[in-house]
């Protein structure tokens, strides 16, 4: 039975009017000119998607793709140019986290007011505001104006309003990169209880990493046009492709393969670009007898290789590893420019085998390994070959402690 639908967006467009001079605006207005006087801007164009009931939903794009824009949209804050918007359910949003606040009046005043602005009595907002007050922490600066408040102590306040208001929709814009990592862990910890219980969140974000743990599926955006919604992990393969100038197959050709998240490690497949300068020719994995392998107990040492051809003339490459769970999580990775290996130029026509010994302290599980060769030519940040999603390794333990590796503690207990 398919769930029920919390916001749907139809054929969504907002354009913008922009003028060169402000005196263009007035004669326009004015019916002075027979021409137009101004260029359109569209923030977006033609934008649809449904989200579910229950989803977490993780909206991408690079700066200027639309996606505030769309959110505006959707909590009402901006009206669209054409198409439509149907929201079933009471939403709770930290758009720009703050934006309705007076500055003039205290946090607890501020409270009352968005609180009363979004539909809450007073006996209601009294009922919460504990809990608003214990997640904010920010002490008796409650009672001061919040034009004192630190950045850090503004999106507390703001946040914990927001979060705790029990909506059935939550709407989060990049609110948890202003505050301290103690604050985004609360946070972060918020987002797993609301998902527990059922409830529908849409979070925009740059974390990557953070897109890839909570969502169950990611719509990407790219100068106001949907350019392809489906898994995270293969949606943000394509953002990566974006971010460098790399993608250029139309969505339609990748979205089957977009629709259904892999279960199992098996069903993975690599994704490589780049311009082709340099070659990515073999990947493997060694034990320290030089035996090829694909798995490593916890605790040993391996060594990753990676063997690359050189096309053309390149001023100083970057030989590049890095783990991810199946999920597209980034584990941990290195490069030769971090550990100031290799800072030298290649010639054409040169082969180098690079290697990436260390041992294995990651907890036991199913790894995907990527290689890269980039760049600087200038001041331009240049892919000459990505490959992701190349290797498997299995990581085999007979222990394993919390997150993603082992910090390899030695505990002693005693009496005191």
């Amino acid at each position: 039975m398919e769930k029920e639908i919390a916001i749907e967006v139809k054929n969504l467009c907002k354009t913008y009017k922009l003028y060169e001079h402000n005196s263009d605006r007035l004669r326009e207005v004015l019916h002075l000119t027979r021409r137009p006087r101004h260029k359109e801007h569209h923030a977006l164009y033609d934008v649809s998607f449904d989200i579910h009931t229950g989803e977490t939903v993780g909206i991408i794009g690079t700066n200027g793709s639309g996606k505030s824009t769309i959110l505006k949209i959707i909590t009402g804050v901006l009206n669209p140019t054409a198409g439509e918007v149907h929201v079933n359910g009471h939403i709770s949003a930290s758009l720009e986290l703050g934006a309705g606040f007076n500055m003039e009046y205290t946090g607890l005043e501020n409270i009352y007011l968005n609180g009363t602005m979004i539909g809450f009595s007073e006996k209601e907002i009294d009922a919460k505001l504990d809990d608003i007050l214990a997640f904010a922490e920010i002490g008796d600066f409650v009672h001061q104006p919040v034009k004192t408040y630190s950045s850090g102590m503004f999106v507390r306040l703001a946040f914990a309003l927001a979060i705790n208001i029990e909506p059935e929709i939550l709407i989060v814009d990049e609110a948890l990169s202003v505050g301290d990592v103690f604050f985004q862990a609360k946070c972060y910890h918020k987002f797993e209880e609301f998902k527990e219980q059922g409830k529908t969140i849409l979070f925009v974000s740059h974390d990557m990493s953070s897109i890839a743990k909570y969502c169950d599926r990611v719509i990407l955006l790219e100068k106001g046009k949907k350019l392809g919604e489906g898994a995270p992990k293969a949606m943000l393969d394509i953002y990566k492709q974006v971010l460098v100038g790399q993608y250029e197959a139309p969505a339609e050709v990748v979205q089957e393969a977009l629709e259904k998240t892999p279960e199992n490690i098996e069903d993975v497949e690599a994704l490589e670009y780049g311009s082709g300068k340099a070659q990515i020719t073999e990947v493997f994995v060694t034990d320290p007898e030089g035996r090829r392998i694909n798995a490593v107990m916890k605790g040993n040492a391996c060594t990753v290789h990676m063997r690359v051809e050189i096309r053309q003339d390149v001023p100083a490459p970057i030989f590049a590893l890095s783990f991810k769970d199946v999920k597209g999580t980034e584990i941990t990775g290195t490069n030769t420019m971090f550990e100031k290996a290799f800072l030298e130029p290649c010639k054409a026509g040169e082969k180098k085998e690079i290697t990436f010994t260390q041992q294995v302290d990651l907890q036991g599980g199913e790894y995907l390994l990527s290689f890269g060769v980039t760049g600087y030519e200038g001041d331009d940040f240049t892919v000459y070959h990505r490959l992701y999603d190349a290797l498997q390794l299995t990581v085999v333990s007979e222990k394993n402690t919390v997150g993603f590796y082992d910090m390899n503690s030695r505990i002693t207990v005693r009496d005191i």
